[in-house]
């Protein structure tokens, strides 16, 4: 099953040496689960303030700058991996370096027909 590791932190609880470290570790998590099969994706995100959501209301598109909701920790990056089960997916996430300073949550993919293939440059 496939399972969305959401990694939500304070964007200003690491330096930015802690930074790069946790972009190091994060790298060497993603080569081992990719080496065990269970890797299909994952990115760190720009800071929340180069955000824009739209939603459309009445027809019309509505844009803001930054997230939706206002929160003490924000939407870093995420995973997406291939876990037999939830305790699987809970024992990768606890690897994940911000599990240490923020939080990581899971979600199970909701897979539905007619999107198009998983891209092979993905």
């Amino acid at each position: 099953m496939k399972y969305m590791l959401l990694v939500y932190l304070d964007e200003k609880e690491l330096s930015d040496t802690e930074r790069e470290h946790c972009y190091v570790e994060s790298a060497q998590l993603a080569q081992d689960l990719s080496a065990k099969g269970k890797y299909l994706a994952s990115a760190p995100l720009h800071p929340v303030a180069t955000a824009t959501s739209v939603r459309v209301r009445n027809g019309k598109r509505l844009v803001t700058d930054g997230p939706f909701a206002e929160t003490r920790e924000q939407l870093g990056g995420y995973y997406l991996i291939d876990a037999r089960d939830l305790d699987e997916a809970m024992s990768i996430a606890e690897r994940i370096p911000v599990a240490k300073h923020g939080t990581i949550e899971i979600r199970p993919v909701l897979e539905i027909k007619g999107l198009p293939a998983q891209s092979k440059t993905a």
